[in-house]
């Protein structure tokens, strides 16, 4: 089950791939991280999805990583007395406080406080982006607006404000109870949805308190305007498209990507792209060749991990979808301009310790020809910042937590493996040696690269760099 690619593959589970049998498919297919998207799984739903994907992870003997993503404030227009209205541009429109019916003229919105933070000339999107209204005057518990772009407006459409900073956090009630599940169930990441400010990702990690990893998604334009705040708080975060592409202006969008796989790269911090990577997939069997564009630009761009949403939750292809995404990573990281450009994206190493030997590691291991960098993690920073300099030769992580190595899942180039910590610098060069040999990373007679932090077991200390040979016996001398 070792991954000859080094990005990461995630999978959204749903209908059509919660099955115990799918499940095992997806990860045969190249699925290294399960998405369960709490925005339509219950707590009953999510915990026996958990147990599937535990159960699969036994059978192949393979960390699988889990991420539970949350649903943030949703804004939604209330229910009209007839299902729907038609918008033309130029007419007046109002959102109200009011609960009665919505009609041509007006309609609820359910959220007071959202109701007082709108400014004249702030925008409101509807529908995805599909409607867009102009704030024209605001008080009174009710925005008057005038329809910039019109269309069908039906019951509980969704509603964006790309100009307004909202006073609610994007922690809300729900989200609250759906983390504390997530939590109890083990699972090894939380994506926290609709971020506007740094102070989100503090209020999550207080809840969570190092029991799983903090993943912040990027979909707003407030987000954007502070995201090294946030990315410097954050474990990992994910760039999600879809919302972002709302928003925002959409030809921003691709710019924006490449800018945040670069911030991701000089921190240090694992990067999802997602949504709407291989669309085509949900009813296709194939996908169209900007969509393999598209995920081929993300793998190029050096993103630790790459995403399928409706693709393999609902379509009618899930296992397909991932088997293609696999082949196009697989097909870009040999193609002969990948190291080049992955080179040329390099961040230069921080000031400390562990980046220092990361960097070298790099170095020595690339002009060594060495076989393998093996790097021994508690917290899974060493591994990470050894998979920040993308060397060219395959990463080993050992961990004594199970925890680390499930949550390195989703972290570039990274293959990992549980096992103790070694008891003394002997058994720390033997053990990387027969690790690498059994994972099929190195032969006898190679050589291989050993970071790790002395003394042994020292969370986050990665001062040490050695080169070892594997022996006949698969042990190590240095």
């Amino acid at each position: 089950m070792r991954r000859l690619r080094r990005v990461k593959i995630v999978a959204t589970l749903g209908p059509a791939s919660n099955s115990e049998k799918v499940i095992e498919d997806l990860a045969r297919a190249g699925a290294d991280v399960f998405r369960i998207n709490m925005s339509h799984a219950s707590h009953d739903l999510m915990r026996e999805t958990v147990a599937k994907i535990r159960s699969v992870e036994r059978l192949l003997s393979h960390p699988l990583g889990i991420l539970v993503d949350l649903q943030g404030p949703k804004l939604r227009v209330g229910k009209f007395a007839e299902g729907a209205v038609q918008l033309v541009a130029g007419q007046k429109f109002t959102l109200d406080s009011s609960d009665a019916p919505g009609t041509k003229d007006r309609v609820n919105l359910p959220h007071s406080e959202i109701i007082e933070s709108v400014s004249v000339g702030d925008r409101l999107l509807l529908d995805d982006g599909k409607l867009q209204l102009k704030a024209t005057r605001v008080g009174g518990g009710a925005i008057e607006t005038e329809v910039i772009y019109g269309g069908k407006l039906s019951d509980r459409k969704g509603v964006s404000l790309p100009d307004t900073l909202l006073p609610v956090g994007a922690l809300t009630e729900k989200d609250h109870d759906d983390l504390l599940a997530g939590l109890a169930a083990d699972c090894d990441w939380v994506a926290l949805s609709f971020v506007q400010r740094p102070e989100d990702i503090i209020d999550v990690r207080k809840i969570v308190q190092g029991r799983a990893g903090v993943m912040a998604k990027i979909e707003k334009p407030q987000a954007v305007e502070r995201l090294e705040e946030i990315i410097k708080l954050c474990d990992a975060f994910m760039i999600a498209r879809g919302d972002l592409g709302v928003e925002m202006p959409i030809e921003q969008v691709p710019g924006l990507q490449k800018r945040m796989i670069r911030v991701a790269r000089r921190y240090g911090k694992p990067v999802v792209v997602a949504t709407q990577m291989l669309e085509s997939m949900i009813s296709s069997p194939v996908p169209t060749r900007a969509e393999v564009s598209d995920v081929s630009i993300a793998v190029f761009e050096g993103a630790d991990a790459i995403m399928l949403s409706a693709e393999s939750a609902s379509g009618q292809y899930p296992v397909e979808a991932v088997t293609m995404m696999n082949k196009v990573a697989m097909a870009v990281e040999s193609d002969v301009n990948y190291r080049g450009i992955i080179r040329a994206q390099a961040a230069e190493p921080e000031a400390t310790a562990a980046d220092a030997i990361s960097a070298a590691t790099r170095q020595v291991a690339e002009t060594l020809d060495l076989a393998a960098i093996v790097t021994y993690t508690s917290s899974g920073s060493t591994a990470i910042r050894a998979a920040r300099e993308r060397p060219s030769k395959p990463i080993l992580a050992l961990s004594p937590n199970q925890r680390t190595v499930r949550r390195l899942s989703v972290v570039w180039g990274v293959h990992c493996v549980e096992s103790p910590d070694a008891v003394n610098l002997e058994d720390m060069v033997d053990r990387a040696c027969i690790i690498a040999y059994q994972a099929a990373l190195a032969r006898p007679g190679d050589r291989i690269a050993i970071t790790a932090g002395i003394p042994l077991g020292t969370p986050g200390a990665t001062n040490m760099l050695r080169i070892a040979f594997v022996r006949q016996d698969g042990a190590g001398s240095s």
